[in-house]
């Protein structure tokens, strides 16, 4: 067998695996869509949706649930977006390019691969011991920024190289200054990158049960949060909460409540999909 014809074999051979491969893993992810839709959609309705934790399957709802994973995710994308856009065009954009720096980015790199529970016990130590903020809504933010920032740092600074340098140098040519550079000709092609990675963030923070459970966030309640220092509880810790039950009717509740954290994980991916698509036909080269 030939160079060329061996080449062909292993360009089929690969072509093969990884379609098994990824029919693999779609036909896990069918079977448990599948399940979920089974065991839990029958229980999703107005009342599941607009009723208070209780201890009787039947009567127990995701509301106080529901609205404290919003109020996470806007306080989250308050905290991180600004502070991780900003480190990231330091970064890209300002900082000296020297061992200084690059040990910095190296350990940017390593905190987005640290396990979530590490940065509850940052949070735990952190925020609710030494700046006494209890076990509150602006705590479960907090110790959410941090998990995602390293994430946020990375997409903007990748996002930032992705550009052009002929940009930059045209600006520059035309007397402009490196922040005007910066704000009015890099950052606006950048936009779509950076906001992509910043809603995937957001949906990999809502999904986390660990780093609130290590801060202290509770598993039952009957009331909904006024303010950002009250407690609150998320999506992934009640449907933790509902499976370590017993009774089979909360383990249905689970599974409506994952199908509602599952639709609120699509919609945020959708409107990432959207919001790239959209700033990419606005950007004129």
């Amino acid at each position: 067998m030939n160079r060329l014809a061996y080449n062909k074999l292993a360009d089929k051979v690969f072509k093969v695996v990884a379609i098994c491969a990824t029919s693999v893993a779609l036909l896990f992810l069918a079977a448990l869509v599948i399940n979920l839709l089974h065991d839990g959609a029958g229980r999703i309705d107005w009342s599941f949706l607009t009723s208070f934790p209780s201890r009787r399957p039947a009567r127990a709802g995701i509301l106080s649930a529901l609205v404290g994973t919003f109020w996470i995710m806007g306080l989250t994308a308050l905290f991180a977006f600004p502070i991780g856009v900003g480190a990231g065009i330091y970064l890209e954009e300002y900082a000296k390019k020297n061992i200084f720096t690059r040990i910095i980015e190296i350990n940017i790199a390593n905190l987005a691969g640290v396990p979530s529970i590490l940065y509850g016990l940052l949070g735990l130590g952190v925020f609710v011991r030494i700046f006494a903020l209890d076990r509150s809504l602006i705590t479960g933010a907090l110790t959410l920024t941090l998990l995602i920032l390293p994430i946020i740092i990375i997409t903007t600074k990748e996002s930032l190289k992705a550009v052009p340098p002929s940009l930059r140098e045209a600006s520059y040519a035309l007397g402009a200054s490196r922040w005007q550079t910066t704000y009015l000709q890099v950052l606006p092609v950048a936009m779509p990158g950076i906001l992509t990675g910043t809603i995937l963030a957001l949906s990999r923070a809502i999904g986390e049960t660990a780093p609130l459970i290590a801060i202290g966030a509770l598993t039952y309640i009957a009331f909904l949060p006024q303010s950002v220092f009250d407690p609150f509880t998320v999506m992934p810790i009640q449907i933790f909460n509902w499976v370590s039950r017993p009774q089979k009717g909360f383990a249905i509740n689970a599974a409506a409540a994952i199908i509602v954290l599952l639709f609120v994980t699509i919609l945020l991916n959708s409107i990432a999909i959207y919001l790239r698509h959209r700033f990419k036909k606005r950007i004129k080269w």
